[in-house]
């Protein structure tokens, strides 16, 4: 059948402008940088398994965002940039960020007491300041050493802690582990109390305040603090671990419930634009952001990584050189899920890794990513 004339130009002309779209899309036509990343990740995952998601970002552009397995093994739906994974401790900057945000309000001040807050909170609160809850200095013991043993023979939804039993736990204490600001020692009990100091200062839930005030501004569309039986998590990815050369689903723990400290949910497509925010400073100025990138200082016990490696921290952030390179940086580990965020910020450079397995150091591999695209820029 011959083809008319003008449907051939018309087809010539879609043909040329779809083309740039089509080479960037195929492997042949990536930078050596994104080879490596795949060459990186295939060592570590394979296509019929849980896996990982990856985003790098250089000068505003993202460069990759790219899913590697599945997000679960019951439906084999494959990872990526949309699915959602759990942040962990990754979720502690946004924690920060509401705090950051009723400051600028005037409904909080980083001064403020826990006892101005809460006033039935015990005595040892009155040392304890919004400031030390954001930089893990203040003292505070960690809940989950004071949960009672979990019974295995109940549902997990039956001996889950939430930010309310956290709250009564610490009630129950007498004193803190050591004096206010006097020493750093990383603390999830600040963070789930951040999450309900939020509440308390704004008037409404914690997921709500984080949903109004950065997710929806941000157009951050499904990222969300899970509750269980309140919302849902869009195409969700689910934590597993391995055992005996088996992969099972480990997605909840006893701790997966509370919120401040790692209850976010959200995805490649998402962080990018709370990267972009971060970077063009559209939700907290540069100024308001200083406290953030502060590091804390303290006489003893200074900051560290996890593996206790010196560091430095601000609010929600390890703020600690890596090569002489400044950067923004955390980690996320819990049940069945591993995540890391690396921001080189005077290079431009953000690198996610989020995984729904347990056997994925996340923070190192975001660095060893970085590595390939920093490598050579000085």
């Amino acid at each position: 059948m011959e083809i008319p004339g003008r449907l051939v130009i018309k087809t010539f002309v879609i043909f040329c402008l779809a083309f740039p779209l089509m080479s960037m899309c195929r492997p042949d036509g990536e930078g050596p940088s994104v080879r490596q990343v795949d060459a990186l990740v295939a060592g570590l995952v394979s296509d019929q398994e849980p896996g990982a998601a990856i985003l790098v970002v250089k000068d505003g552009r993202s460069v990759i965002e790219r899913g590697y397995g599945v997000t679960d093994m019951r439906t084999m739906r494959r990872i990526d940039a949309r699915t959602n994974f759990r942040l962990a401790s990754v979720s502690k900057q946004f924690a920060a960020a509401s705090i950051m945000l009723l400051v600028r309000d005037g409904k909080l001040r980083y001064e403020d007491r826990l006892t101005d807050i809460f006033p039935d909170f015990p005595d040892y609160g009155r040392a304890i300041t919004i400031r030390y809850l954001l930089n893990h200095t203040s003292g505070l013991p960690d809940y989950e050493d004071l949960m009672p043993p979990a019974d295995p023979s109940l549902p997990m939804e039956q001996v889950q802690i939430k930010d309310a039993g956290v709250f009564e736990l610490l009630k129950k204490q007498k004193a803190g582990k050591f004096a206010p600001g006097s020493r750093w020692d990383y603390s999830n009990s600040g963070y789930v109390l951040l999450g309900l100091v939020v509440q308390k200062a704004s008037g409404r839930p914690f997921a709500e305040f984080l949903h109004d005030r950065i997710f929806v501004p941000l157009k951050m569309a499904t990222s969300v603090a899970y509750e269980r039986g309140k919302n849902d998590v869009p195409n969700r990815a689910y934590g597993h671990t391995k055992e005996s050369g088996r992969w099972g689903e480990t997605d909840q723990s006893p701790t997966s419930a509370t919120l401040g400290d790692g209850g976010v949910y959200s995805s490649l497509s998402d962080l990018a634009k709370w990267d972009e925010a971060l970077r063009r400073h559209t939700l907290l100025s540069e100024q308001e952001m200083r406290p953030a990138l502060t590091p804390v200082y303290v006489l003893e016990g200074p900051p560290t990584e996890p593996d206790g490696t010196p560091a430095e921290y601000g609010f929600g952030w390890f703020l600690n050189l890596w090569k002489d390179r400044a950067r923004m940086w955390h980690y996320g580990d819990t049940a069945g899920f591993r995540a890391g965020i690396q921001r080189f910020t005077s290079e431009g450079l953000t690198v996610v890794v989020l995984c729904n397995r347990s056997d994925i150091d996340a923070a190192s591999l975001a660095l060893e990513v970085a590595g390939l695209f920093l490598e050579g820029s000085r």
